[in-house]
């Protein structure tokens, strides 16, 4: 199960890289366009339709895709000064409060994410750009990275809860 998951993260974490690196062409796509446009006249499209709706969905995806892959590999920016200077159980507590309440809002947020995916799928909400898209497949990509999310937190707690020491919060981290 431990490789399976943490091969789920880096899979996660690299569609993520690649939806980044999509944006970084696409974009560049448009200004060569665009430099194109004015130096040959109308001979080439300027623009590419929707570059900028297609652009906000692949940023989206990313940064919902990214987070379980950067939580697991201590990406996150974490305060440890404070902590670090506590008993090891102080710690585990702490840290076992701050993943409690995390599982709980990103638990929260992912079942509100569904709904709002169900309910733009119910109406066939589509984007008002140039090319209609319809909504509900960007917000599956966010919905699929917080799913993810969730089972990396409830994989952390289930970690620390076995391994009873800092998961998250160690001293080469500072």
């Amino acid at each position: 199960m431990r490789k399976f998951l943490d091969r789920l993260y880096h899979m996660s974490g690299a569609l993520a890289g690649i939806l980044i690196l999509a944006i970084c062409v696409l974009i560049s796509c448009q200004i060569l366009l665009n430099g194109f446009g004015r130096m040959f006249g109308q001979i080439l499209p300027t623009t590419i339709p929707s570059y900028a709706d297609f652009s906000g969905y692949m940023l989206a995806a990313s940064s919902f895709l990214a987070l379980a892959h950067t939580l697991r590999s201590g990406g996150h920016i974490r305060v440890n000064l404070v902590i670090q200077t506590m008993s090891k159980n102080i710690q585990v507590l702490f840290e076992s409060i701050s993943l409690i309440i995390s599982i709980s809002l990103v638990g929260y947020a992912t079942w509100f994410m569904f709904k709002l995916v169900q309910e733009s799928i119910h109406y066939g909400d589509k984007s008002s750009g140039i090319i209609p898209i319809p909504l509900g497949i960007p917000q599956s990509v966010v919905f699929v990275g917080l799913v993810i999310l969730l089972i990396a937190l409830i994989d952390t707690f289930v970690e620390l809860l076995r391994k009873r020491e800092p998961i998250l919060t160690t001293a080469d981290e500072v």
